[in-house]
């Protein structure tokens, strides 16, 4: 078990990510250890202690997406209306993806990259509900036969990357999402 983190090391620590998450929204992904210890005002030492690495530090920043999209997916995986639930779990990926770039780039990589454990069991949460999700609507016989969870994966990040080209509207959203649903949902017309 690791011990508590003391006060002054946990003020640090959110300090760093307040300031990584600040440079995130400037559109600076490239997080830069010295220059966010720098612009944080703690030493070197500090950061790295707590983030090694860049990829620790993106973690971090995922964090509380990755906390919030599992919330959100086990709502899905709880809707009476299998549909629905599909409809929800890829709202919430594709949302979570346009809003965080850190998440985003997170999970668009595989967990051979995950720093840290933390990251690596909300990945395999995800993935656990999603694929419930998913086998509920493919029993019901609502999905289009062959398609896998790596090609809704895929066709997600994709369309993440459409809405990325422009901007990225509730509107334009909710037309994305209504596509891409049309086409993953089996022809059930006799």
């Amino acid at each position: 078990m690791t011990p508590p983190m003391r006060a002054d090391a946990a003020r640090n620590r959110e300090r760093v990510l307040a300031t990584a998450r600040l440079a995130a929204a400037e559109g600076d992904l490239s997080l830069q250890l010295n220059d966010i210890a720098r612009r944080a005002g703690v030493g070197v030492g500090t950061v790295y202690r707590h983030f090694p690495t860049r990829r620790a530090l993106l973690e971090g920043l995922a964090e509380e997406t990755f906390a919030a999209l599992l919330a959100q997916v086990r709502a899905a995986s709880r809707r009476d209306d299998a549909w629905l639930g599909v409809a929800d779990l890829l709202r919430a990926l594709l949302v979570r993806q346009l809003t965080d770039p850190a998440f985003a780039e997170v999970i668009s990589t595989g967990p051979d990259l995950d720093a840290a454990p933390a990251t690596t069991a909300h990945r395999d949460a995800f993935d656990a509900l999603a694929r419930s999700v998913l086998q509920r609507a493919r029993d019901e016989g609502l999905l289009r036969p062959g398609l896998t969870d790596e090609d809704l994966r895929h066709l997600v990040c994709g369309t993440a990357f459409a809405l990325r080209i422009g901007d990225a509207s509730a509107e334009r959203i909710d037309r994305y999402l209504e596509v891409l649903l049309s086409g993953l949902q089996a022809n059930t017309r006799g």
